[in-house]
Parts: structure tokens; sequence; C-alpha cells
């Protein structure tokens, strides 16, 4: 999987913990493929989730660095341990009956304005409730506590 070189030392260590959660984690399925915009996703029912490293590389103008070794690929690894964190923060509520870690209304004042557009996509075109789209993008910054929280409640 060639999403992995793009991973954070701490965001192997949560790779390594949805798997051990038995979760299956894959790359550049047929659902990327149909919707270019979304650099992962969660399938609540097969517990599996979904990197789509292709489209987050097209989407942060990717450059091979042996082709381009000067150019910065800061934006793709970024835009791949966010959607791993994303997902794996949805895994977390699925191991948590279904619903979120905090309160909510707390979290939604943190959101970032950057990320209100992204909610709104997510809440749109796929079947996340508004209040665990909120919690998973919060999360996306804070890889020690999706680290903890698998922890907490999937093992």
């Amino acid at each position: 999987m060639e999403f992995i070189i793009f991973l954070s030392k701490l965001d192997k260590e949560i790779l390594d913990l949805l798997i051990k959660a038995n979760y299956e984690v894959e790359e550049n399925k047929i659902e990327c493929l149909l919707n270019k915009e979304i650099k992962g996703l969660h399938n609540f029912v097969e517990n599996k989730i979904i990197i789509c490293t292709e489209n987050a590389k097209r989407k942060t103008n990717y450059r091979n660095e042996k082709q381009h070794p000067s150019k910065d690929n800061f934006k793709t690894k970024l835009a791949i341990r966010k959607a791993l964190r994303h997902e794996a923060t949805h895994a977390i509520q699925k191991c948590n009956n279904n619903k979120t870690i905090g309160d909510i209304k707390n979290l939604e004042a943190k959101l970032h304005q950057s990320k209100r557009r992204s909610l709104e996509f997510s809440t749109s075109y796929f079947s996340g409730t508004y209040a665990k789209e909120v919690e998973a993008y919060i999360f996306e910054d804070k890889p020690k506590k999706v680290r903890n929280m698998i922890k907490k409640y999937c093992l």
C-alpha cells in the first residue's frame, strides 16, 4: 500500500491499531474512482477503511520526488494522514455503539472554517450524520487522541 510512505510514526501506529481492531485498510478501490473528491471512506458494514491515495495526490499536486527532487509534497502527506485519522474516528464511533465520543456542541465551535465546506460535502453525499462528521473533522488534527480512542473503544 503506497499510502504508508506518507504516514508519520504515530499514524503508522493508528494503522496498526485499526488492524488489531479487525479493520481492513485498503487503497484506491472502485469507490475512489467513482468520486474523485474523496480521500478516504469508512465502510461501516464491512469494517473497512479505504484510503484514496491517487485522489489525494491529484488534489494536492503531488510530484514524484525522483523526477522533481526539490518539490515538497507536504500537502499530500497531510491529506493522507488526515484521511486516515478521519476514517479511524468513524471506526471509533462504530466501536462506541455508533455514537460520537464527545460533546458535539463543544466540538463544533472548534471546527476550523476551512473544514466547513468539507463537512457540507460529507453530510450531503455520504451517510454520516452531521455530529459524527464534525467529530471526525476535529480529530483529523489530533493523532494522539485518535490513537488513544482506538485503544479505549475498539481494543
